[in-house]
């Protein structure tokens, strides 16, 4: 399988877990099970069952080191799927489906929480210092 289709398996499966906790979830659950299901009544009502269980799993870790653990092996879990769903399909159809699964991840990055951190260092003194972190950072510095 050609690596762009690999790249999209796995920004599917770790779409599919990172979704199962919020609030978007019931519209990523559906569109995920269609895509997985290919119009099978059957296949989807199996999918719509093991993405429950991936939300239940996700649930039940908790916090924490179990919590990684948990969303590790689940979007492991859903990669594979995904990779085999894109290997089963004729090349005329592998286009079309991973379409469909980069509108499942936009979708999933568009209703994702912003996160955000807050870090008030009022009154404190630096000397010598560096900052490290990731991603953006807005530093006001009040004096």
């Amino acid at each position: 399988m050609i690596e762009e289709l690999v790249a999209v398996a796995a920004a599917g499966g770790g779409a599919i877990v990172q979704a199962a906790g919020t609030d978007a979830w019931a519209g990523i659950r559906s569109s995920a099970a269609r895509i997985l299901g290919r119009g099978e009544a059957g296949r989807e009502s199996a999918e719509l069952e093991r993405l429950d269980q991936t939300r239940a799993e996700l649930e039940s870790a908790g916090d924490g080191a179990a919590s990684e653990r948990a969303q590790t092996i689940l979007v492991t879990r859903w990669q594979t799927r995904l990779e085999m769903l894109l290997e089963q399909l004729t090349e005329e159809e592998r286009p079309g489906v991973a379409a469909e699964l980069k509108a499942l991840i936009e979708q999933v990055q568009a209703e994702a929480p912003v996160q955000s951190t807050y870090n008030d260092f009022s009154n404190a003194t630096f000397t010598n210092s560096q900052v490290l972190g990731s991603g953006t950072q807005n530093n006001t510095i009040n004096r």
